[in-house]
């Protein structure tokens, strides 16, 4: 088999993580304090892969270039290929034809994260060298996903989003392909949502009679699409913390497994892990819980912070009751200044400001 290279799609709008993707791409939003999309460029990277492209959208393409750059930070060579609208996964994969030329290659969405990382899944690939693999998983509501019905080893038929699922294995975002589904792709019509599938596309495969082989995930998976599903990956790999001390400890109580980043200050305060707190921000008098991410030049003042994603240069202050299960964005300021609201849920959008009186 020819060298495998990889494909991230990173152009999607993020619509359900607004406001924080009206100034952000979704793929940038960090989990414990590293973008999403670099765990996928990390999972390539590990699985041998060298070449990648990643589909960018025009609204969010600067921003992605900047953060993953040439990709020589993960080993990899990045090339850029810019999508004009988000016209389906089938057509992105269309639109990265002249990239991905005649290698099979992965195709990974830049907004998904899979513990186990790629790499046995390449392997089996390698191995058997099928037409197209495919990962699947057992959900508790396959009705939400594209849904695979299976004979022995074989893929006999794709759903998406069925009202009936002929089984609870879900596409999770992660495929493998060689040069045939470029054809398949070009076969299909639009779906109800103006989009080219890649369900369809694999179907063709299956009908055609090629081998499209399933992969079934061990370990987890989560689609960042939501807030819930980004505290629960954040959640998930928080568990795997190394402790780390660089920063500095000033009359304080550390608990568990954190992560404390240089020019990071704790006074006065109390620190549960598993929790990560980015360099050079600033634990005054507070208490910072598990399951929470501080990115970097955060400040938090008397106040309670768990099982939350807070975002570079935000400030939390003299709130009176905890905040839990939130996300607060970039450069966010939020103070309180009396003891009146009994708990704090927020979503947040970047470079806001505000007061809770």
């Amino acid at each position: 088999m020819e060298d495998l290279k990889g494909l991230v799609l990173s152009g999607g709008k993020g619509t359900r993580l607004r406001p924080i993707t009206h100034t952000s791409a979704k793929q940038l939003v960090p989990v414990a304090n590293k973008p999403v999309l670099f765990y996928g460029l990390e999972a390539m990277a590990a699985a041998g892969i060298r070449q990648v492209g990643i589909i960018i959208a025009p609204e969010t393409g600067d921003e992605i270039r900047a953060a993953a750059g040439d990709g020589s930070q993960f080993g990899l060579e990045i090339s850029y290929i810019e999508q004009d609208e988000p016209r389906g996964l089938a057509h992105a994969v269309l639109t990265a034809e002249q990239f991905l030329g005649q290698s099979p290659f992965v195709m990974y969405l830049g907004d998904n994260l899979l513990k186990s990382g790629i790499t046995e899944l390449v392997d089996q690939f390698r191995h058997s060298e099928p037409d197209a693999l495919i990962l699947l998983t057992a959900v508790p509501d396959p009705e939400h996903y594209g849904v695979a019905e299976l004979d022995g080893d074989r893929i006999v038929r794709l759903v998406e989003k069925p009202k009936d699922p002929p089984s609870d294995l879900a596409l999770v975002g992660v495929y493998m392909f060689t040069p045939v589904i470029f054809d398949a792709a070009r076969s299909i019509e639009p779906s109800w949502r103006d989009e080219l599938e890649i369900t369809d596309a694999i179907q063709t495969l299956v009908d055609r009679g090629l081998r499209v082989e399933p992969h079934i995930v061990r370990g987890w998976w989560k689609d960042m699409g939501q807030l819930d599903d980004l505290l629960e990956a954040n959640r998930l790999i928080l568990e795997d913390l190394v402790p780390r001390m660089e920063g500095e400890c000033i009359d304080c109580r550390v608990e568990g497994r954190v992560v404390v980043e240089p020019g990071a200050t704790l006074e006065r305060s109390t620190v549960r892990g598993p929790t990560i707190i980015g360099a050079g921000s600033s634990v005054v008098d507070s208490y910072v819980g598990p399951y929470s991410a501080i990115d970097a030049g955060v400040t938090i003042e008397r106040s309670e912070v768990e099982h939350s994603i807070i975002l570079s240069g935000a400030r939390v202050s003299d709130l009176s009751y905890r905040m839990e299960a939130s996300l607060i964005g970039r450069n966010v300021v939020l103070e309180s200044s009396n003891s009146l609201p009994r708990a704090y849920r927020f979503m947040v959008g970047d470079n806001s400001e505000i007061r809770l009186h």
